[in-house]
This record gives structure tokens, sequence and C-alpha cells, in this order.
């Protein structure tokens, strides 16, 4: 199977056990690359149907303070793209891995087509570009579904109108909802207007919906798993690798993920 048929395997099989996808998201490099692997292993051993793997980058504009430090230290530890890729290898047989990149890592070295190979190579399923608006370099997007990489983008609160159709005509394996205007980040609760801003989105779009941005805890997630296809973690679970004792990161991500894969798992039957 291509990168979007493993992808809609794996909300699909989710859906006939009767819950939301569970997508945790990691800094490919974190805290450094030996426990970045544990961590993507760790992560398939206690309840991930899909992964989202970061490639570290020195100003990632979608990113808050969690993330962008993990990145930070990442880049200074000199992780590179062919390291953030290994990570990927380590799992991708186990589920899906969807690689979480801003362009210049795209555009940079031999261009969008020699990424695309590598991250096939790799066992990668697909890609989320948060700075690649729709329209804004469509060879970029069309090198990545050439070479069987699903495309997801982004769909904002604020992205109204014709303009949310449209990113949803395109999309391939899932759409990300930004749960809230701003960066990523833990909120204290699910906004108000998630599920209508899901419904919505879900009525224009042909592949999963799945939410992302400020889920900071099993009940969030629960929460989000009522409304939505998908659910993705992930500056949570990238403060409990930052926090977490020398050599225990991969096993408290462990601890948070079983306890939130039980809490979605529970969601959609009323049982908490």
């Amino acid at each position: 199977m291509n990168g979007p048929d493993r992808i809609a395997e794996a909300f699909a099989n989710a859906k006939e056990e009767g819950r939301a996808a569970l997508m945790p998201y990691m800094m490919g490099g974190f805290p450094d690359r030996e426990t970045s692997a544990a961590i993507a292993r760790s992560y398939a051993d206690n309840g991930a149907d899909l992964i989202e793997l970061g490639v570290p980058f020195s100003d990632p504009l979608a990113d808050g303070p969690v993330i962008h430090e993990a990145a930070v230290k990442s880049l200074e530890a000199e992780t590179r793209l062919e390291d953030v890729l290994e990570i990927c290898r380590t799992v991708a047989d186990r589920l899906p891995v969807v690689l979480m990149v801003y362009t210049n890592s795209i555009l940079g070295g031999q261009g969008p087509a020699a990424f695309a190979a590598k991250a096939v190579e790799a066992g990668a399923c697909g890609v989320i570009v948060p700075d690649l608006p729709l329209g804004e370099d469509e060879t970029i997007r069309s090198a990545m579904a050439g070479a069987g990489l699903a495309v997801v983008p982004l769909v904002a609160p604020t992205t109204l109108g014709e303009r949310r159709a449209e990113i949803c005509q395109v999309a391939t394996g899932f759409v990300y909802v930004v749960s809230s205007v701003g960066t990523t980040g833990e909120r204290s609760e699910v906004p108000a207007h998630l599920k209508e801003l899901v419904e919505d989105v879900e009525a224009k779009s042909e592949v999963p919906v799945a939410v992302g941005f400020g889920i900071g805890s099993p009940e969030h997630a629960a929460t989000v798993a009522q409304v939505a296809d998908g659910v993705i973690i992930g500056s949570k679970l990238v403060r409990i690798a930052a926090e977490a004792a020398p050599g225990q990161a991969a096993e408290a991500v462990g601890e948070f993920m079983s306890e939130t894969a039980a809490a979605v798992a529970s969601a959609r039957s009323g049982v908490r």
C-alpha cells in the first residue's frame, strides 16, 4: 500500500473498534537520537495508531515554546534529516509515520523530489507542511503525491468559507484541524467551538479529520475523540520527555500514552 492507503487503514481500524485514532507527536532527535527511537517504539507499544515525527527546524512558525526548544536542542546535537528518517525506519513497519516538516527542509539539499524519495525509502506515509499554504508552491505538493506520500493540510478556526472547502478537496491522508488560534502548546480546556468546526470540515472532506494543538491530558483527548476521527497530542508528550529522568523518557511517555489510549477507547461508549 502507498502512504495514503496505510493512513486510511489506520483510521478505518480505529473506527471499526469504535474509537478515534491516536496520533502522538515526537521531535526527531530529542532528547537524543537513541532515546528518540525508543520513544517511537514506546508510542507503538502503548496505543498509537499513527506517529507524527517532527523534523527539527530553527524557526518553526507553528510550534510553541516546548516543541521549539526541543527542535533547538535536537539541532544543537547535530540531528540531520537522515537521522530523523532512521527513526522513522524503526517503527514504519508497525504503524504509519507522518513527517511534520517545514518547507526549508524540503527545498534544501536536492529539492522536493529527492526529499520525497528519501521519505518513502524510510517508510514514511505522508508529510505535514505547516508553512505551505494551498497555492503557494504546488510543485512540493505534486512531488510528495507523485512519490506516494499523503500531503496533510491544516485547517484553522480562521480558515473560512470557500478556502476551507478548497483545502479539504486537496487533502490526502487526513485533514489536520487546528483546535485553536496560535501555536502548539497545552491549553486549559478544549475550545467550545471545536465540535462545530470539526463537523463543518468533515462535511467538506473525503478523508478523516484529526484534531491537534492544545490537547494536554487524557481527558482532553477523550473529549476530542467524541467529535473527531483522530486525536493528535504533541507538546504534552514532548514536555514529558524533556522532564523525564535520564533513560526514563520512553517509559514516561509510554505511561501517558497508555492512559490516554484507554480514555480515547472509552470516549464514545460513555465509559470512563
